[in-house]
Parts: C-alpha cells; structure tokens; sequence
C-alpha cells in the first residue's frame, strides 16, 4: 500500500505547473481499491495561453462541472447508476457512484472571462487565454559577460 504522508518541502523540484496549477489536496476514496487515480491532466503553455486536457473516457459533455472561485479552478463529476430488476420471487438492485475533483490555481496571467471548455474523444480540454499584455511579451536571452 502507497504511504498517504505529504512529501517533504524540500524533497524534488517544484515545477511551475504544480506551484501555480496543482492543488493535490483532493482525493476519493474508492472502498473496493482504496485510494482511486484522479483522471490524468496535461497543462500546455505557449504564448498566447494555457491548455488544460483532463483524461476522461467513458463520459459525457454534462457529467462535468467546472467552476472557478478565488482564482481556483476545479473540474468535477459525480456519477450515480442505479439499476432495479424485479422479477416473481426477487428484486435485485445495483448502485455505483463515481466522483472525482481536480482543482488547478490559476496564475494572475489568465484571461479568467475567456476561459472556454470542449469535451471530445474522452478529453475534456480547457483553453486558458493569457491576458493581452502578458501574451505580447516575448522571450528574450540575456548574454552574460
């Protein structure tokens, strides 16, 4: 079984994705497997944006929720199934729920009013538009001498 203890500040190298975007606080609990795999993320930047695509197959454009509050973003889903089958001498029902949460911290730089969500293929992608003055500035090498 997996240690559930939070890893040392100083162990590793943080990223800027997981200083800026990552917010691992969250997890489920699965009671058949124990702790479940929140579906896998890539986060993309390039110039002008962020590109968030969140693994999810098996789902539909409704199933997700997608809020942002204080400058957190959190991508979630609850999943209930119930099926009922009667018959003259039983009644047999099942049940299964599904949930997850994701929750990215969004750096100053995003275009929060432009955000904009697309689910296909099992990808729900997120694209993040950087503010018009943090897209123009480029990158520029500094020659040390």
């Amino acid at each position: 079984m997996k240690s559930l203890e939070k890893p040392s500040v100083f162990q590793g190298v943080s990223t800027l994705f997981n200083d800026f975007f990552e917010d691992n606080r969250m997890m489920n609990l699965d009671w058949a497997n124990g702790w479940t795999k929140m579906p896998s993320a890539n986060v993309i930047e390039d110039d002008k944006e962020f590109k968030i695509e969140l693994a999810a197959p098996g789902m539909k454009r409704d199933d997700f929720k997608v809020d942002i509050v204080n400058n957190k973003l959190t991508i979630s889903s609850e999943k209930k199934d119930e099926k009922e089958e009667v018959n003259e001498n039983y009644t047999r029902k099942e049940f299964s729920y599904n949930s997850f949460s994701r929750a990215f911290i969004l750096p100053e730089s995003v275009e929060v009013d432009k955000i904009e969500a697309s689910y296909k293929d099992g990808i729900l992608k997120l694209d993040l538009p950087k503010k018009p003055e943090v897209a123009k500035l480029t990158k520029k090498a500094i020659a040390v001498h």
